[in-house]
């Protein structure tokens, strides 16, 4: 069966089961969506005691290929497992954009046997968080543009307006284009494009905010553009921040859900991590580690992208502190980073299995001495595995002190992933990690971006243009060089060319651009080709998702 057809046949309780009977949140503390489900209140959530023995486990993985890897699906198929060993556990997971939805990527509730449900609502709008932040950004960028209509008191330089529109669907043709045409009337002609929802700044602050106060200050603090004199300009200059909290306060409430097995799961923001930050709200994973003895959460992509920006982001800013990790690896995957053609990756081939393991050796490398995380190996299965191949992966991972668990949960829910989860248990509970920062809030931005490059991505040196290096010079000066930093760059190789499969060494990261994000507390350092909206491709998932005659989606993975 596909993954919707498993979903729509699962057996799912009131969501008002799930919070009162696993969690112990009365019912007049949610918000309804519907029967399955809702938002919890933040008032409770506060008032809530710290968890002092919560542990938070992280999932991350090798750099994804066309193979599939299952990040999210081991995500909620060890939280499953977790629960079923005895250990109160929570998943929390990022939301769904519809730009992939309809893409390429797919969807975010995992897969088969480990999924979260309900899946078409999760998938497709949910509870209107992303309409929500779209419509957030969205005033901002109108009361720019009227705003200089009306006088412009503030003397905002239109050249230099930074603030983009967004919208939730990749649409490569809102990149870059001409606004308020067609006379007086409709203001004053300029350049302008459109981001994806998940790359703006509305997001960013949306997931590191620790409550509805604390959103509405970052949200004042967004540099919006700059006045002819370089003086920035900013969100609550144009006295809007307030009103964009207001259309933010029922989002900013954690969305409650259940797994396939009945098991509580917080699915809440959704940055990309090859473009932004990629967590999940840092109010869902407190909230969480209040509510249960063991969180499971993921960071988007390889641990190249994700995993750093979740410690060097997420972390350094929550106070969060993950005592394990799951790097999550197929077999398949491997092969293809070992040169296999996709139509090619069934058949068993221990040489090209062996060359593409130097992937996930540098990730363990990087999540166990630059990030201080001890970690595992799920090896997500897969029916066309030999035991050769999962031989050769342990031997090579075992001199990394990384243990490798083939994981069913795909196949068999939450007894595949049993291994998996008393593996991360015995680890946490032996050897508790110890995180680590890549770099320090006092190295400077330059100094930052190099460290990323060549720790994490063993590229030779950094690169960037005249007027690039100015601009950072320029922040620098600003004080804005205690930033953590956040690259954009693409997700499928440790360099900014996708095509170079492996772990390239040597090469140069050229940043083609840098973006502050003054509200999200961080600088965007925007490399090689990656785009901040992406189009669609040449046959979209769009063209297979349908709906019948009763009103049942089909063809949603």
């Amino acid at each position: 069966m596909s993954d919707i057809e498993i979903a729509q046949r699962a057996t799912m309780l009131p969501i008002t089961d799930i919070a009162e009977k696993r969690l112990g949140i009365p019912a007049d503390q949610l918000d309804q969506y519907g029967r399955f489900k809702a938002k919890i209140s933040l008032e409770y959530l506060d008032k809530l005691p710290a968890n002092p023995n919560a542990k938070l486990i992280l999932v991350t993985a090798m750099s994804p290929t066309p193979a599939g890897e299952g990040k999210t699906t081991t995500t909620v198929g060890l939280g499953d497992a977790l629960n079923r060993i005895g250990k109160k556990t929570m998943i929390c997971l990022r939301e769904p954009s519809l730009g992939p939805v309809f893409g390429m990527k797919g969807g975010a509730a995992g897969g088969g046997y480990a999924q979260i449900v309900p899946m078409e609502d999760i998938n497709l709008h949910f509870t209107g968080d992303f309409g929500a932040i779209a419509l957030a950004n969205n005033l901002l960028a109108a009361a720019i543009d009227n705003h200089i209509h009306h006088g412009n008191s503030l003397g905002i330089d239109a050249r230099r307006i930074t603030w983009k529109r967004v919208v939730d669907m990749n649409d490569r043709a809102l990149r870059q284009l001409a606004i308020s045409l067609g006379g007086p009337g409709n203001g004053f002609p300029r350049e302008d494009g459109f981001d994806i929802v998940v790359a703006s700044e509305v997001m960013a602050i949306f997931c590191l905010s620790t409550s509805l106060m604390d959103l509405k200050e970052r949200l004042g603090k967004i540099i919006i553009g700059y006045t002819r004199e370089q003086k920035p300009v900013r969100a609550r200059d144009l006295k809007v921040h307030g009103a964009m909290a207001v259309l933010l306060k029922e989002a900013i409430k954690p969305n409650l859900v259940q797994t396939l097995e009945n098991n509580p799961a917080f699915v809440h923001g959704g940055p990309f991590a090859n473009i932004a930050h990629g967590c999940n709200t840092v109010i869902a994973t407190q909230s969480a580690m209040k509510l249960a003895d063991y969180v499971v959460t993921e960071a988007g992509f390889g641990a190249d992208l994700g995993a750093e920006k979740f410690i060097d982001i997420k972390c350094r800013k929550s106070g969060l502190r993950p005592q394990a990790a799951v790097v999550v690896a197929t077999i398949r995957a491997l092969k293809y980073h070992g040169g296999v053609a996709v139509p090619d990756l069934n058949t068993e081939n221990l040489e090209a299995l062996e060359k593409g393991l130097v992937n996930l050796e540098r990730h363990i490398n990087n999540v166990r001495n630059h990030y201080g995380l001890n970690c595992v190996v799920g090896l997500n299965h897969f029916t066309a595995d030999t035991e050769a191949e999962v031989e050769l992966v342990r031997s090579k991972m075992a001199k990394y002190g990384a243990p490798v668990v083939v994981s069913k949960h795909w196949a068999d829910g939450s007894a595949g992933a049993e291994e998996l989860a008393k593996t991360v248990v015995d680890m946490i509970e032996k050897n508790p990690a110890q995180m680590t920062f890549l770099y320090q809030d006092s190295d400077n931005l330059w100094d930052k971006m190099k460290a990323v490059a060549s720790k994490v991505y063993g590229a030779a040196d950094i690169s960037a243009d005249a007027k690039v290096r100015g601009q950072i010079k320029k922040l620098q000066e600003d004080g804005f060089g205690e930033y953590p930093i956040c690259i954009a760059k693409t997700q499928y190789s440790f360099s900014t060319d996708p095509a170079l499969r492996g772990a390239p060494s040597g090469h140069v990261v050229n940043i083609r651009e840098v973006r502050l994000s003054a509200g999200a507390e961080f600088v965007v350092f925007v490399c090689g080709d990656i785009m901040t909206m992406p189009g669609l491709p040449k046959v979209p998932s769009a063209e297979l998702i349908d709906i019948d005659a009763d009103g049942k989606v089909v063809g949603l993975f």
